[in-house]
């Protein structure tokens, strides 16, 4: 017996998600690596894997799932050998650009996303995920299978690591 209520197939689903998480998962994917090219190719093997997957997410998760697919992604692309080998450029935000931004606010951006490329992944990810995502706490815990406090403590961790990193850059200029 079928449902009286149309659902969307695979392919309506697709190009929903596409138009509605694409920027949000190469935003991601680009804060992570901080190289525009390496972020699309993230972004493009995210969504190949939507496609390929045969099956509908569940509503209501598909931005958790298609961020934890990009995080996964980056960090696999962190882990090749071929990327250990390569020196990344510095991270630039012009994925993001805002009009209305002085030169010193572009700059304090700048500063601020390479003090976050130098922190170890897990504080990375977390930090992206909470300020570049506007995920919570719960969300991310969720997203990323950890406990809450475990979330907790990192973003904590990431804050005071970031701070000194900052520091460090005022005071060793």
């Amino acid at each position: 017996m079928e449902d009286s209520v149309r659902k969307p197939d695979l392919n309506e689903q697709f190009e929903q998600l596409y138009a509605q998480y694409a920027d949000d998962v190469l935003r991601m994917a680009y804060f992570y690596l901080a190289d525009r090219q390496k972020a699309e190719d993230v972004c493009q093997d995210v969504f190949v894997k939507l496609y390929t997957r045969g099956e509908a997410i569940a509503p209501g998760r598909e931005k958790a799932w298609l961020l934890r697919v990009t995080v996964n992604c980056c960090r696999d692309l962190w882990r090749s050998a071929w990327l250990k080998r390569v020196v990344l450029g510095a991270p630039t935000l012009d994925i993001m650009p805002a009009q209305e931004e002085s030169i010193e606010q572009r700059e304090e951006k700048a500063e601020l996303m390479r003090a976050i490329q130098k922190l170890p992944a897990p504080f990375k990810e977390t930090i992206l995920l909470h300020y570049y995502q506007d995920m919570g706490i719960s969300e991310i815990a969720q997203m990323l299978n950890l406990p809450e406090g475990t979330i907790s403590s990192r973003l904590s961790r990431a804050r005071k690591k970031l701070e000194s990193l900052l520091k460090e850059g005022e005071t060793g200029e």
